[in-house]
């Protein structure tokens, strides 16, 4: 199933999620529930809550000298090697493959080197001329449709549910839009269920790009957040079939890795090609990850004992998860990342109860999901909970989305048969 559309760049607020769980919610006070202390706990924003090594304040201020000089858009020697040293380090790379100095591209974060790189891959509309296409997934980022409103793009979208393994089909749509694709992303592990794709999956993409001719982003923002295995990348596949790179890019950040959002420090890898055309387009409208970030992003790079510890809490917010929730929900356990994707029958009405109840505030799946024409929006049914906090906060937080969602639960019994979604939904009215 997919959907076709375009956005308009003036009304970016009628699908920004955030903009929009603002109107829906900030109307109301948050309520107090006893669980909490009456203080509201914010689910809604993948925004790790723990901190980044000590370090990283050391080597900015270490570095302290840069903040007077203009970083240099395509990043410094030192982080781009650091960067490259990482990916070789993390998918086995033969040391050939990459070029620091051509195939890598600083930028501060994921978020905005997506959006500059679909400024820069997708072409103008021409009168007359059916529009570029962009591929993404149903649900998905936002980012990736304010980067298509931004170009003149036309969004399509492939839906990623349950019975797709919650990742997209590109293969399967007609030959008339991958003739006009442009540009497609994948998200792996992805936002917001954490699904992760195989190596065979991505293959399958990259062979889909180079017939063609199209570029795609693999997204692998959370790759470093996993319950059990590490998620394939699309260079392990690359390195296999020969190390050529072109039609790829792939796109790392410290924000999820290293609870290094506020940091704003990533990098773009792969085709030679359009990293230089995008650095270009970063060099005109854009501002480089400035060079005390830069120093900090390199010794970040270059250590893996904080990131062994996040993955820990994680995978531990998410024990708590199947041992609170799982009783009344079908909880499924992510391959990757830390949201739990959870079918409650009716996102909006559950993430407004959670609010008005007890102040806790999660995010409608369906603020993150193109609805098609026949009305289907593939995230209705969901709230997507970020596990961002310690342990002991989660499971506080995750009693009281219980108690609130399911009140007659206590009464039941823990160990009582998991109610319907729909029958969780008809509490919510």
């Amino acid at each position: 199933m997919i959907t076709q559309h375009f956005v308009d760049r003036q009304k970016l607020h009628e699908f920004h999620p955030f903009t929009r769980l603002r109107a829906l919610l900030d109307k109301y006070p948050a309520g107090q529930s006893p669980l909490t202390g009456g203080k509201p706990i914010n689910l809604s924003i993948g925004e790790p809550q723990t901190q980044p090594p000590a370090f990283v304040a050391e080597e900015i201020a270490r570095a302290s000298a840069g903040w007077s000089r203009y970083p240099l858009s395509k990043g410094s020697e030192d982080y781009l090697n650091a960067s490259k040293q990482w990916l070789e380090r993390r998918y086995c790379l033969p040391d050939s493959m990459l070029d620091s100095s051509r195939h890598l591209l600083a930028v501060p974060g994921t978020r905005e080197g997506l959006f500059f790189t679909a400024l820069t891959i997708l072409p103008t509309a021409k009168p007359g001329k059916p529009a570029p296409v962009f591929l993404m997934p149903n649900p998905c980022y936002h980012v990736y449709t304010g980067a298509a409103a931004a170009a003149g793009a036309e969004v399509v979208t492939s839906v990623a549910t349950r019975e797709s393994g919650y990742l997209p089909d590109y293969a399967s749509l007609p030959e008339e839009i991958l003739e006009r694709t442009a540009l497609c992303v994948l998200c792996s592990p992805s936002n917001p269920e954490g699904a992760v794709a195989s190596p065979e999956k991505i293959k399958e993409l990259i062979l889909l790009a180079r017939k063609y001719d199209f570029v795609v982003a693999f997204d692998e923002c959370y790759a470093e957040i996993y319950s059990d295995t590490a998620p394939s990348s699309a260079f392990e596949v690359l390195a296999e079939m020969g190390g050529d790179l072109s039609n790829v890019l792939v796109f790392h950040s410290l924000s999820k890795r290293s609870s290094a959002a506020g940091l704003r420090c990533g990098f773009i890898a792969g085709d030679e090609k359009w990293i230089s055309l995008i650095n270009t387009t970063c060099q005109v409208g854009g501002a480089g990850v400035p060079l005390p970030i830069q120093a900090a992003g390199t010794r970040l790079w270059q250590d893996e004992e904080h990131v062994e510890k996040n993955r820990g809490l994680y995978q531990e917010n998410f024990r708590l998860a199947e041992e609170i929730l799982g009783p009344v929900f079908q909880v499924e356990i992510p391959a990757g990342g830390f949201c739990l994707w959870l079918d409650v029958g009716n996102g909006v009405a559950a993430a407004e109860k959670l609010w008005r109840e007890a102040g806790i505030r999660v995010l409608p799946g369906a603020y993150m999901s193109h609805r098609g024409e026949n009305g289907f929006n593939p995230g209705d049914r969901y709230i997507r909970l970020a596990l961002v906090y310690d342990p002991a906060l989660t499971a506080v937080a995750l009693e009281t989305i219980r108690h609130v969602l399911v009140p007659d639960q206590e009464a039941r019994g823990k160990e009582a048969e998991k109610p319907p979604a729909d029958m969780i939904a008809g509490n919510l009215s």
